[in-house]
């Protein structure tokens, strides 16, 4: 598992703030059972506020103080959504444990050392008022990172059985180059606003005037803008692309390579295109790629939904209910050592060393 619990490891460095009193929470209180597994309150407030701080590092700013009451869709709170979510995450890390013998998948004496020595530094690089905060002794820590482990493995193993043939015909990716005339207008004092009726019929002429001579000169597409001071784009795309703009898209697929569109109308402005080639190479292998993560996402998907939709569950919700991130702010520490740094061991070096016992 190359990096990845080194990588794990640093974002598990959380700072806290309290918003408001304790919970009564304890830590071997049952939170979670699935089939014969339980998870205990510790284990699972831990990982919760590991999620936690990564909503308020990255959202906390754009969203303010009461992003947890914010409403997330109708009728649920970002609180209730995300706390939903990190219960079926739960419940599908149980699961894949579970599941373990029949992929031959075991957490390695060098990959336990690796968790091990993590959650000693957490517990080493964490003040003591954190880690009751956080119910995080260095077991808890170990358990979770073990979890977030056999769930990498397990996603690993599965999708090994994944198809990862796909031609170039149903990848092809073309490629087009374009221009945009803006119907918007720059004010002296530099702010943006839209022009008035007479101002975008001109846009429009001088759009249609700019698509009649590239189609006189289809290889002059790019000297035309220049003359201009157009800003020429370039984008791959397939019948089912919407960027830079579906309508430009669709005119743009019905042609042969080298032709140029006729000039299409959005909102925000006007557009010329020019194919630039049939078969864009490189975007098509990125293609390649991106339907076979689909294929690996979905086959993933698909076997653990059916081992979940099997489990027997049982919830405290009271205890769950406990896990307030009203009550206790978390967010990721800015760790000091950059986990791919040269000094820094990846997952491998520390496995070999581990296993050679330095």
């Amino acid at each position: 598992m190359k990096k990845r619990l080194l990588l794990i490891a640093a974002a598990m460095m959380l700072s806290t703030v309290s918003l408001a009193g304790c919970s009564s929470l304890k830590a071997g209180e049952v939170v979670l059972k699935v089939n014969d597994s339980e998870l205990t309150a510790d284990v699972a407030n831990f990982y919760a506020r590991y999620t936690q701080a990564q909503y308020e590092t990255y959202y906390g700013a754009y969203m303010g103080e009461n992003m947890w009451n914010t409403e997330a869709e109708k009728g649920k709170t970002y609180e209730e959504s995300v706390k939903s979510s990190i219960q079926e995450d739960l419940k599908r890390m149980l699961v894949l444990e579970q599941h373990m013998e029949e992929y031959n998948v075991a957490v390695s004496d060098a990959e336990k050392e690796v968790i091990r020595k993590a959650a000693k530094e957490f517990d080493e690089d964490n003040p003591l008022e954190n880690k009751e905060k956080l119910m995080s002794g260095t077991e808890t820590v170990e358990r979770v990172m073990t979890l977030m482990a056999v769930e990498q493995k397990m996603r690993d193993k599965i999708i090994e059985g994944t198809d990862r043939n796909v031609s170039d015909e149903e990848a092809n990716q073309k490629s087009m180059e374009y221009v945009m005339f803006s119907y918007q207008k720059t004010g002296e004092d530099g702010s943006s606003s839209d022009m008035t009726d007479d101002e975008k019929k001109a846009v429009r002429e001088q759009a249609d005037a700019f698509a009649k001579s590239a189609k006189a000169d289809q290889k002059k597409f790019s000297e035309l803008a220049q003359e201009q001071s157009l800003e020429v784009e370039t984008a791959s795309f397939d019948a089912e692309a919407t960027v830079p703009n579906a309508e430009l898209v669709k005119a743009a697929d019905a042609l042969k390579e080298k032709e140029v569109t006729d000039v299409v109308e959005a909102e925000a402005g006007c557009y010329v295109a020019r194919v630039a080639s049939l078969h864009d190479k490189d975007a098509t292998e990125s293609k390649k790629q991106e339907i076979i993560t689909g294929r690996e996402n979905d086959l993933f998907a698909e076997v653990t939904e059916e081992w979940m939709d099997k489990a027997k569950t049982d919830v405290n919700k009271k205890a769950w209910k406990k896990i307030d991130f009203n009550r206790l702010g978390v967010t990721m520490k800015q760790s000091e050592k950059d986990p791919y740094a040269d000094d820094v061991k990846t997952d491998d070096q520390a496995e070999d060393n581990a296993s050679s016992g330095n």
